[in-house]
């Protein structure tokens, strides 16, 4: 399984981004995806979650009300949509797939710099 973020960048307090994890190697329908963020000197935490089917959403409250996560099972595709960005958001972030194995596979990151 290969996941591949993108969408990263730098933005200003307010703004949005919309980030994408293009997944290859696994039947991404029967999986559960999630997001994931290291902010720097901290340990990754969780973000949000997906259900396979994309029916069942959760979101760590920090970030309710301003993120959403979808995904698209034809595009092997889970996006995450921030909106209302703040400085605390600034942090590397990562894609995750838990496989049927119970395996986490991880993407390599992409980093989300938020400017006050």
């Amino acid at each position: 399984v290969q996941l591949v973020e993108s969408g990263g960048g730098l933005v200003q307090a307010g703004g949005s981004l919309r980030l994408s994890c293009a997944a290859s190697g696994s039947t991404l329908s029967i999986d559960p995806m999630g997001w994931y963020r290291q902010a720097p000197g901290k340990e990754r935490v969780v973000v949000a979650g997906i259900s396979p089917d994309g029916g069942s959403t959760n979101y760590v409250d920090s970030v309710k009300g301003r993120f959403t996560i979808s995904r698209d099972n034809d595009k092997n595709t889970m996006y995450l949509q921030m909106n209302s960005l703040k400085p605390e958001d600034t942090a590397v972030y990562y894609c995750m797939l838990l496989s049927r194995g119970g395996i986490k596979y991880w993407g390599k990151g992409t980093l989300v710099t938020v400017s006050s």
